[in-house]
């Protein structure tokens, strides 16, 4: 899929209500950990962290923390040892500290608002943004990537799809099913989920439509390295930009990168 449109999603409106927004965040938090989507991506999250010297991931952009507990199964499976910060423009905390408990305090959160435009000197780690980076129109991408240049800190931006027609089909039909279904078993539980599902459907509803649209804003792999080359255009970093296949098909597009003192030339890959 080609097409980029700048359309609007509904959680990145300020006036959006929170109880919706956690709503939809809690759906995506369960089918991304349910669907082990960003496994694929722990080898290059691991040589970010071992070729920078961190054991601390700072994920940017966090949302109710989908995913990251199978990333950080992942990484310690891989034998590196590492704790996970969420932080978000947009604080989940009530949804992250049921995974700081599930985690014994190995995924850990900032429970104050963090612009991941300009993180705070004092959040450091190997910085992550999973299924957010779309979010961001091309001159904000560049200064998040800038930021982390400027830091000195490794970067890395995933987002959960090849950018593929059949994507878009899978967010109109059978994704929307499956939240219906399953919305009784996320946790924790909150009884405002069951009325904004079942009785008044905007969770459904919106997300049907951020998840379409997040198709259409995501970057391609080109547009990823053109935007890592802008925002540094001395070379400090190395990038490294591509997709990944899961081995039951679907794929996760990536762009990564660290200090050069340590690295290898930007390159692209595809597998």
């Amino acid at each position: 899929m080609r097409l980029r449109l700048r359309l609007f999603e509904f959680e990145d409106l300020p006036w959006f209500p929170a109880t919706i927004r956690a709503g939809m965040m809690d759906y995506l938090r369960f089918m991304i950990s349910a669907l082990g989507t960003y496994r694929p991506i722990a080898p290059l999250l691991a040589e970010g962290l071992a070729r920078t010297a961190q054991t601390r991931v700072l994920e940017l952009g966090a949302g109710a923390g989908g995913g990251t507990e199978t990333v950080l199964a992942a990484l310690h499976a891989l034998g590196q040892p590492t704790t996970i910060t969420l932080t978000d423009l947009y604080p989940q905390p009530a949804a992250w500290a049921d995974i700081a408990r599930r985690t014994n305090g190995n995924i850990g959160y900032e429970p104050s608002s963090v612009d991941a435009l300009a993180v705070p000197a004092q959040l450091a780690g190997f910085r992550t943004i999973f299924s957010a980076f779309h979010h961001f129109p091309p001159d904000a991408a560049t200064a998040m990537l800038r930021d982390a240049v400027r830091a000195g800190t490794g970067i890395g931006v995933f987002e959960g799809a090849g950018k593929h027609w059949a994507e878009l089909l899978l967010a109109l039909t059978v994704l929307p099913v499956a939240q219906l279904l399953l919305t009784p078993f996320f946790r924790p539980f909150r009884l405002s989920r069951l009325v904004f599902t079942y009785l008044i459907p905007l969770i459904p509803l919106c997300t049907i439509w951020d998840g379409s649209v997040s198709l259409l804003r995501m970057y391609s792999t080109g547009e990823l390295l053109a935007l890592a080359h802008a925002a540094d255009p001395a070379g400090a970093f190395a990038w490294q930009v591509g997709k990944k296949r899961h081995w039951w098909g679907p794929q996760v597009t990536y762009l990564i990168g660290w200090p050069v003192e340590a690295a290898q030339p930007a390159k692209t890959h595809e597998t």
